[in-house]
């Protein structure tokens, strides 16, 4: 279903406006499709999370100190930054963070709008502080952009490629401060997040002809959703011996007959996630971080479902392993 964009399409757009004037997209929703990010690329947006992290902590230590961590605010800048130098890069320091911040401006503008029992009207404030955030971001993206790119094209990638990894790595790090389990495999410790708590719990596609699934018609104009969430908790997909595939355990995927991956985290076909290698580079440093510090929960974790599933919050403390002789 998701490989097949001509008789499933991609519904919405990202604002809930249904303004699609400004896509120039070929599908019925106007969507773009934007091609995965290269090696290259990933890699230069690796170097700058691994080497943001560490600032980040140490600018919370600096203004709260002894206070514990919040994993959706110490993550934002580090991956910011990193999504857009790998998107825009090389760029120069004051130039990146200016983008990243302006993106992290217009996410935050647009989750009362997202989270919203209905989209809001036009001229409402949300509207308003909204459409002031995309276009501050816009302007400032307009010089940066080329190679045949809109500037409402790269903002999508740039706020779904900042938000995504930092609700995952709140989760992973909920996760590892829930379950002190000693050492473990970094990479697995993402697929275990990814599995869990998908950031995007669930995808839509929309018919555009009547097509059968799994022996039943559905009509066209008909929506159609797809659950990683869910999917993660197949047998036929996840190794393990609890029942219900509830359990965090990294240590599963040392059972090399199941593909990680399997439930579809990042989507697949035209319109999967074009960052997903850099947002499974990022938590993967993230996560071998964590193999050197203990990490404690401040409190229980609760799940916003608002806006996919993110934890709020998640608050925690880290104390530096010791280095065994």
């Amino acid at each position: 279903m998701l490989t097949d964009p001509a008789r499933f399409d991609f519904p919405g757009d990202v604002s809930r406006s249904g303004d699609l004037s400004s896509s120039v997209g070929e599908t019925r929703s106007g969507h773009v499709v934007f091609p995965p990010l290269t090696p290259a690329e990933v890699a230069r947006g690796t170097a700058t999370f691994e080497h943001e992290w560490p600032l980040a902590l140490a600018e919370h230590d600096a203004a709260d100190p002894g206070q514990p961590y919040e994993a959706m605010h110490v993550l934002r800048r580090p991956v910011a930054r990193s999504t857009t130098d790998a998107v825009l890069g090389p760029l120069d320091g004051s130039a990146r963070d200016l983008v990243a911040d302006l993106v992290l401006d217009w996410i935050d503008a647009l989750a009362p709008i997202i989270s919203a029992r209905r989209p809001p009207r036009r001229w409402s404030s949300a509207r308003r502080a909204e459409r002031s955030a995309r276009l501050a971001l816009e302007d400032e993206l307009a010089p940066l952009v080329g190679d045949g790119r809109t500037t409402q094209g790269v903002a999508v990638v740039l706020a779904a490629g900042i938000q995504v990894p930092i609700a995952a790595g709140a989760w992973l790090l909920a996760w590892l401060g829930q379950h002190l389990t000693g050492s473990f495999d970094p990479v697995h410790a993402v697929w275990e997040t990814l599995r869990l708590t998908p950031p995007t719990w669930v995808t839509a596609r929309i018919t555009t002809e009547e097509v059968e699934l799994s022996g039943q018609q559905v009509p066209a104009g008909h929506m159609v959703l797809v659950s990683p969430l869910l999917l993660g908790r197949l047998h036929a997909l996840v190794p393990g011996d609890d029942e219900d595939r509830a359990r965090f355990d990294p240590g599963r995927w040392t059972d090399e007959a199941r593909r990680p991956g399997a439930w579809l985290p990042f989507g697949a076909g035209p319109h999967a996630c074009p960052g997903r290698n850099l947002g499974t580079a990022q938590l993967s440093r993230l996560a071998t971080w964590a193999t050197t510090q203990t990490i404690v929960l401040s409190e229980k974790v609760s799940i916003d479902q608002s806006r996919g599933i993110v934890p709020a919050p998640c608050l925690f403390t880290v104390t530096r392993r010791e280095t065994p002789p």
